[in-house]
This record gives C-alpha cells, structure tokens and sequence, in this order.
C-alpha cells in the first residue's frame, strides 16, 4: 500500500529572534527544540491538516498570550507587551529553537512555577503546549524515564490510571494493586478534582502526568469525590513492579479455564502470553481479559492476536488520509480454544484492534461493555538528547477497515444489561437460563456510539463487574453450545 508524506506547512508561519538563555533552560534548549521542530515536521499525521504554532506555548501560564502577524510574533504577559521578534525563514529549525527558548525563558522569569521546574519537566511542558496546537496527542519522554519504564516493568508512580472527564477533572479507570492509592482505598471511578490545591481542570495533561509519574518520591495531596462521601488523601509515589501480563490457570474437568490478563500490549506481554499458551495447552477455554489494557505499538499487537488467529488481517493503521497500512501476523495460531475477550471504557489503543479481530475472525466472543475509543497508534522518535518523543498520530481501523478511533468496539454480551434493574439479585439465574441479552452493534458503520454507550453504561463497582465478568465466561466456555450460539451471532 502506497504511503505518502503529509509536510507541516503550519510550521512556516512560526517567528522567531535571538534567544537570551538566562535563566533555567540553558542554550542546550535551542538544539533540542530545534530538533523537536524538524521531526515534527516529517511526521506523517494521518490525514490531518497540521499547523504547528508557537502562539500555543501560551498554555504554559494563564497570564501569557502570543500573537503572531505575518512577520511578528508578540508574547504580552498580563496587560503588557513583553517580548517581540521577528519572523525566520521557513526550515530555520534552529531558528525555530531560539524563539522557543527565549519565550520560555521571559515566561519563567515571571512565573515562579514555571522557573521552579527543571529541564526535562520544561520540556514536557512546552512539547505539550505544543501538542494542542496540532491537536494530536503526544507527550515528551526523558532519558531517565525511558530507562526507569523500560519493558513496563518498574514504575515510579502512585499507581493511578484513568481520563478527564467532560468538566475536566480526572477519572479514576485503575488502580495498581500494591501502589499507594490502592493502600489508600482510591476506588475506580472515584473523582478527583483538585490536587495540591490546585483545580484539575486547570491543570495539563503534562501537570497530571507530573503529580502521578516521576523519578523522585514526591507526594501528591488529592481531593477525592465518591459515591460514599467527599475525602483528602496524601500519596507518595514510590516503585512499583510491574508486569504486562498476568497468567491464571484454574483446573477443571479434563482441561482448565486460562485466565490471562494484559495490561499493556507489548512484546514482553506477548512472550508472557505465547509461554502460557505452550505451558497450558490443555485448556479448555480462554478468558483473554483486556479491561484493563493499553497499547500504542502496532507490531506488538498484531503478534499478540496472531496467537488466537494466526496470519489474518488484525488492523489497518491510517497514516495519511484514504491510505492504510494493514498488519497482518507472520505465524500460525498457538491455540485453537475457544476464547471469551472481556473489553471495557479502559481498553484503549491497540487492545481495541485484538478486541475487533478476534470478534471479525468469529475467533472468540466479546463480553463486557464498550471499549474507550481511543484507538491510536504511537510515532516514536528518539532525540539526541537521550530523551524521545512519542505521537499518537495513526488512527486505528479492524483488519476489514471499521473505524475503531473514536468509535470503539461494542460487546455482544453486555455484562451491566444481563439483570434488570428488577433482577439486581438475580443475575446467577439470568446466566444459569443463558439469558444474556445479545445484541451485535459493531457490523453496523452509522451507529448512534453515544446511544449505545448510554445503552450499556459501565459498571461503579470492580468487585461487582469482576464478579459478572468470571461467571459469564466460564459459563460461556463451558458450554459448547452457548458458545457456538454466540459465535454465530
């Protein structure tokens, strides 16, 4: 398939002057900034028009805003003008790293939040301030946490995962067990709306990633809104071990159900996954439990799914507009047992492709509720500095070309719709009668998605879900008949 490259012309309207490199971030900026610029503007970003402007490094302070004119660009802090330079040619990308760095460097004199940050934080700041300017989603990645998450496997963090909601504050989707939020008792779902004192939604993604992630111990004071009362809880990030995927085999009659949970698609996960499938070859039946998963990385992926399916088409991956490239895996299946995918609101990226594979391939049925939407394929480019940055600039579609990028996958067995809300004690007796209200709404491109969600909402209970998710599986695996009924559907 043909692949084209997508220039970013917004770059040209960029301005720039001789940066005086004072304060905090010294000339070793104007490089990497530089460079940043340049690899930016190679990227291929799936069909959308690109415009790179430096006007959105005013996201960096409430009090600054920057105005560009066709030869000027203007940085005003509060009510006056501060700074006012000149435009460079188009490629200056050093250029490009002077007005970057001098306009940090104004803002940092006057904002002591912003002076009290180091390097590495101040250019995860600026890359994200620059990331809404092309509205795409990416984040600045220093060598020091590239080397601490190596493999996903050691992470200093709080141990909290989750996504703003639509007023802005943050949603828990998990907790890591044995982190120090799941020593606090933070539940999924639990609202927080203001850290440290400071209101969420006034707060970066960047700003988050810092309170929740990071290389020293800090602690982070959170204000909690929950089903059970509002509360104020202190947390420490410290290391936590981690691993991509989790492997339980529970022995039944002639064989066992196995129980393999990934938490993030990676090619340590797959090689956690193709052992357990070599160790447990008796099983019976599968629960591939991706409610939890994350993934930004195609090529894992499709090794992951080519386990259950073998070469067949996993996902096509749109890098510029009416132009895909299609992943398909190299081998053949390691196992031919039936297979239950559990999905949720907190699979998102490439798991969200497995998901949809498995469903087009009539390889396994999917239970749970809707996945996130959030199908996106990672750019990484690593940087002279040792640091990286990483771009989620590729939409996902299935391997027979559904959009699945803001769209999702949808389960055929809906675990918060097999009880009525008169029936919330009988959901043993609705799964024993195989009454599991299935409906199929992924074959259908002009789905209301809203409705569907709203249709089959997710749960606010994990104790409650994991309940239903183990029960319906084992129910469905065990059972010849309801599975092949299932599949069918």
């Amino acid at each position: 398939m043909k692949i084209s490259t997508i220039i970013c012309s917004g770059l040209i309207a960029l301005t720039v002057c001789v940066a005086r490199a004072d304060v905090g971030v010294d000339d070793a900026a104007v490089g990497t900034f530089a460079e940043i610029y340049e690899k930016l503007d190679s990227v291929q970003w799936g069909g959308k028009n690109i415009g790179v402007v430096i006007e959105s490094l005013e996201n960096l302070s409430p009090h600054a805003h920057l105005a560009a004119t066709d030869d000027r660009i203007i940085l005003v802090w509060r009510d006056s003008i501060v700074g006012n330079f000149a435009q460079p040619r188009a490629g200056d990308w050093v250029g490009y790293g002077k007005i970057t760095t001098a306009l940090i460097d104004k803002m940092r004199d006057r904002d002591d939040a912003l002076a009290a940050l180091g390097t590495d934080e101040i250019y995860e700041r600026a890359f994200d301030a620059l990331m809404q300017g092309i509205d795409e989603s990416g984040k600045y990645i220093p060598k020091q946490k590239l080397m601490t998450n190596n493999n996903n496997r050691i992470l200093t963090s709080v141990g909290i995962s989750g996504w703003r909601d639509e007023r802005g504050n943050f949603r828990v989707g998990s907790i890591i067990g044995g982190s120090p939020a799941d020593a606090a008792g933070i539940n999924q779902y639990d609202l927080i709306d203001v850290i440290n004192g400071k209101n969420v939604r006034d707060m970066s993604d960047a700003e988050l990633n810092i309170v929740f992630q990071g290389l020293n111990s800090g602690t982070a004071k959170l204000h909690l809104l929950t089903p059970t009362g509002n509360r104020s809880v202190v947390l420490r990030r410290a290391t936590i071990v981690l691993t991509d995927a989790d492997i339980i085999f529970r022995p039944i009659d002639n064989g066992g159900i196995l129980e393999i949970i990934v938490n993030d698609v990676t090619d340590n996960a797959v090689n956690i996954v193709n052992e357990a499938l070599s160790k447990y070859q008796n099983a019976t039946g599968i629960i591939l439990d991706l409610r939890a998963a994350s993934g930004v990385d195609a090529k894992s992926a499709t090794k992951l799914a080519g386990l259950f399916l073998g070469a067949k088409p996993i996902m096509r991956v749109s890098q510029t507009a009416g132009e895909d490239v299609e992943y398909v895996p190299g081998g053949d299946a390691a196992t031919d047992a039936p297979v239950v995918v559990l999905i949720s609101n907190t699979t998102r990226g490439t798991p969200e492709a497995i998901a949809s594979s498995i469903y087009e391939n009539n390889r396994g049925v999917l239970v749970g509720t809707p996945t996130a939407g959030s199908a996106r394929i990672a750019s990484h480019i690593d940087l002279s500095n040792g640091g990286a940055l990483e771009l989620l600039n590729k939409s996902i579609k299935s391997g027979a070309g559904m959009s699945l990028d803001s769209r999702g996958v949808f389960p055929i067995v809906c675990l918060s719709n097999i009880r009525s809300s008169r029936q919330q004690n009988a959901f043993f007796v609705n799964v024993i009668n195989n009454d599991f209200n299935i409906q199929d709404f992924n074959k259908n491109k002009n789905i209301d998605v809203a409705a569907v969600r709203r249709g089959c909402p997710m749960f606010s209970s994990g104790d409650d879900e994991d309940m239903m998710a183990s029960a319906v599986a084992t129910k469905i695996l065990t059972d010849k008949v309801i599975y092949n009924r299932l599949i069918a559907e």
